[in-house]
């Protein structure tokens, strides 16, 4: 069970490496599934992630207060709308238009509801 949890582990970081570029993907989601994973099969790897100097403080952040920090709020926001406008500006059909405003819509609520620190 543990090499399932790895292999899942390795997966989710790889999906998250891949956010970094492509704001149509979710880095930390997929970090904290990493890090879930990795708690379950490799200590170094946890630890790694924890530790990590970029993705380790939102990770610890999540994990303890549920939090996500103003900076990677704007960030979010800046790429929700980028990828909004390469919509409009590929001139996607208007339902499609209409589909991922409302989606980008409530994954930016759930964003800017969250805490930014620590309660």
């Amino acid at each position: 069970m543990r090499a399932i949890w790895l292999i899942l582990g390795c997966l989710a970081v790889a999906l998250g490496a891949i956010g970094v570029v492509l704001p149509l993907l979710p880095t930390v989601p997929f970090l904290l599934l990493a890090t879930f994973c990795f708690a379950r099969s490799s200590d170094r790897l946890h630890d790694w992630l924890l530790s990590h100097p970029r993705f380790g403080p939102s990770i610890q952040d999540w994990q303890a207060h549920g939090a996500i920090r103003r900076r990677v709020k704007l960030l979010a926001t800046v790429s929700i709308s980028a990828v909004l406008a390469i919509s409009l500006g590929l001139r996607l059909p208007a339902h499609l238009i209409m589909i991922q405003m409302a989606v980008l819509s409530l994954v930016l609520l759930f964003i800017w509801t969250r805490p930014e620190g620590p309660r």
